[in-house]
């Protein structure tokens, strides 16, 4: 029998709404699997769309949203560590766990029960590292196994912080590892490529209009530096650049939207790669309306 339920899906796929439905009718409670939506002030940019999570005249829990602040660093370390805490307080209370996100790393780090460290900082090797080109940074990464993580590559300080972890560390199952056995059910949800293009540029202009721009500023004026806001994304990189007027707004809307096209799709290949690695992915087509998609989980999870 099931212990776990998994939501996972390439961005803009609807996955916080259908999580937050599955759970009500389930009982369940809403465990984020996303690196960025743990941090407070953050939330156009991140996705939270905590409107998502009202189903009828209540609201579903949902725990690791907002709990730092934007500077802290959150890895899959902190994550492993947290989602292990919350799956056996829930399960404790004979609720369902439904762990839901984007972030492939995060989830199959649970599912396939990685073994992982908590590397701490190099400050010498991160010295000899910041003497090295981009180029050169992602070699030396490759060189320690296929990249785990899709967004690694995205800015130097990832990079070098990507490589700093994989040289103190192995990250593989470690069936002795005294966690709670996982018995799950894993749903993805996914667009035909046209209609997730057409999703994504929606979503985007919906999220200029909610007030991004304005959330990026305000960052930058209580002390986040554009660096960082860099290294939290895509949304926050691009618009940061507009803001301090590196970029036209055209330009910033344009780049950013194709770098979410790529992002989303490098997100489909790490799903099928956890596929390969062993992880069966119960694909729901997203073309379909939420009750039919409903009625499909619901399905799944009593034949489980």
């Amino acid at each position: 029998m099931i212990n776990l339920l998994t939501i996972l899906g390439h961005t803009a796929a609807g996955k916080t709404a259908f999580a937050a439905m599955l759970a009500d009718r389930v009982g369940g409670e809403i465990i984020s699997a996303d690196s960025r939506q743990v941090y407070r002030g953050m939330d156009i940019g991140t996705g939270k769309d905590y409107q998502d999570y009202l189903v009828g005249d209540h609201r579903v829990p949902v725990h690791l949203i907002d709990i730092l602040d934007a500077g802290e660093e959150y890895n899959v370390y902190r994550f492993q560590r947290d989602f292990l805490r919350l799956f056996t307080e829930i399960s404790g209370r004979g609720v369902l766990p439904v762990l839901c996100g984007g972030t492939g790393l995060y989830i199959e780090s649970v599912l396939r029960n990685f073994h992982l460290l908590d590397v701490p900082p190099d400050a010498s090797l991160r010295e000899d590292l910041e003497k090295k080109s981009y180029d050169e940074l992602v070699g030396i990464l490759k060189l320690h196994g296929p990249l785990h993580n899709v967004t690694d590559t995205v800015n130097r300080k990832r990079l070098i912080r990507a490589i700093e972890i994989a040289m103190h560390q192995s990250v593989q199952p470690d069936e002795k590892a005294d966690k709670p056995v996982l018995h799950p059910l894993v749903l993805g949800i996914r667009f035909d490529r046209t209609i997730r293009r057409q999703r994504i540029t929606e979503r985007l202009r919906s999220r200029m209009m909610e007030g991004l721009i304005e959330e990026v500023e305000g960052l930058l004026r209580n002390g986040v530096s554009a660096e960082q806001l860099d290294y939290y994304g895509l949304e926050y990189r691009y618009v940061s650049k507009y803001v301090l007027k590196e970029l036209s707004y055209e330009d910033m809307f344009n780049q950013l939207n194709t770098a979410i096209h790529q992002f989303a799709k490098r997100q489909m290949t790490y799903f099928r790669g956890m596929e390969r690695r062993g992880i069966d992915i119960h694909w729901l087509e997203g073309e379909g309306s939420m009750e039919e998609q409903m009625e499909e989980a619901l399905a799944l999870i009593r034949a489980s």
